[in-house]
């Protein structure tokens, strides 16, 4: 089984538009552009759209993923709980003729929408090229591993699998979290002490191979 690829909530809210809506809601982060091409014009479509590229956690039930529900002042029936209005695949209040429920499964239950977990948390990252002198700092994930880490550093620089990554001397394992090779997170512990984090990141520095493997 593949492992699953982290988003984090900056790459998420890139992708905000009819033609480009990505969501996320109880960790995962769903890609519902082919929703929202299929319901073209729709006024259920609008909910969705206003919350393109943001984490819609607040609309579902943990323990049942599936929507909230609370009890209609009206007619003193549990109901769906849509406090931005009616959405794609949420039936009505009352019965009406027009609504058909034979879609299947609806779309915040359809894990085919799914495309990866949204990270619990992120982390900065300094690296260093020795060749070249270039740095640059990146925004990754807590979850993912030194490989994964080398995949958003790609654009950078697109021999990075060329190198040997360092950290203090010592080669990174690149089959751990930054955690799992000694890198602490020590971002809180800077902000509470007003301190600019991107001054104090200890720096991964890359040592060149004298060979052109490109990933």
């Amino acid at each position: 089984m593949s492992r699953p690829r982290f988003y984090t909530p900056r790459e998420v809210s890139e992708h905000n538009s009819p033609s480009d809506c990505w969501v996320s809601y109880l960790g995962r982060v769903y890609d519902l552009t082919p929703l929202c091409k299929a319901h073209a014009g729709s006024v259920l479509l609008k909910p969705i759209l206003a919350n393109g590229g943001k984490d819609i956690t607040h609309w579902f039930n943990p323990e049942t993923r599936d929507i909230k529900t609370h009890i209609d002042p009206i007619t003193g029936c549990t109901t769906l709980y849509c406090p931005m209005g009616r959405f794609i695949h949420v039936p009505p209040t009352y019965p009406r003729s027009d609504w058909a429920n034979n879609f299947g499964c609806p779309w915040w239950l359809d894990d085919n929408y799914c495309i990866g977990l949204l990270t619990k948390k992120t982390r900065k990252v300094r690296i260093i090229n020795s060749l070249t002198l270039q740095e640059q700092i990146i925004e990754v994930c807590t979850e993912e591993n030194m490989f994964e880490i080398l995949q958003r550093y790609l654009p950078y620089n697109s021999h990075a699998a060329s190198y040997t990554w360092k950290y203090y001397g010592s080669c990174l394992d690149m089959k751990k979290t930054l955690d799992e090779n000694g890198m602490k997170d020590e971002s809180e512990e800077l902000f509470n002490l007003r301190m600019d984090e991107d001054n104090y990141l200890p720096p991964i520095i890359l040592y060149f191979n004298n060979d052109l493997t490109e990933v």
